[in-house]
C-alpha cells in the first residue's frame, strides 16, 4: 500500500505563558489578534488567537517561569507583514506599549539584504519578529557573522 504525501505548512503555534490575561492583552491590542475561544476552567486555562477567523497562535497558561533562551524548544516566533510600511507601523505601536526590543529600528536579515524586521519579547520574554521580504535595502544588520534572527 502506497501513501501520498502532501506539502507540510505551519498550522499555527502554541506557547506556554506564565499569565494569560497579561499575555492575551499583549498578543491582541499590540499585536492584532483576535480571540476565537478559550478555556477558564482553573488550571485549565488557554486562548486561541488569529486573524479572520483562522487560528494562528495558541496561548497556554501553563509556565512556571519566562522564556528560557538557552532551552531546547522554541527560538523565536517571526510573523510576516506585507510591506516594509506595516512593519513599521507595528514598531511605532510596540513603542508606545513600552514593549523591549532587541535591536533599534528595522534591521536587516544580514549586511546588505532586502529583507529584514523588527524584534522584539512579548511579556514573558519569548522573542518575536515582524519582517518582510524585501523593504530593507540599506537597513544595517547588527550582527555581522550569522542571520540576525538567529541570537538576540
Amino acid at each position: 500500500m502506497t501513501t501520498t504525501t502532501g506539502t507540510l505548512r505551519t498550522g499555527h503555534v502554541g506557547l506556554n505563558v506564565t499569565d494569560l490575561d497579561r499575555s492575551l492583552a499583549f498578543y491582541r491590542d499590540a499585536l492584532g489578534f483576535e480571540l476565537l475561544g478559550e478555556g477558564k476552567e482553573e488550571g485549565r486555562r488557554f486562548a486561541f488567537l488569529g486573524r479572520d477567523g483562522e487560528l494562528v497562535l495558541t496561548l497556554w497558561q501553563q509556565a512556571e517561569g519566562g522564556y528560557a533562551p538557552r532551552a531546547a524548544g522554541l527560538h523565536h516566533l517571526a510573523f510576516s507583514a506585507g510591506a516594509i510600511e506595516e512593519v513599521r507601523a507595528y514598531e511605532e505601536r510596540l513603542r508606545g506599549l513600552g514593549v523591549d526590543f532587541a535591536y533599534e529600528g528595522v534591521v536587516a536579515h544580514r549586511e546588505g539584504s532586502a529583507s529584514g524586521g523588527i524584534f522584539f519579547h512579548d511579556p514573558d520574554g519569548t522573542r518575536l519578529e515582524i519582517s518582510v521580504p524585501t523593504g530593507a535595502e540599506g537597513a544595517t544588520a547588527p550582527v555581522e557573522s550569522a542571520p540576525t534572527c538567529g541570537f538576540f
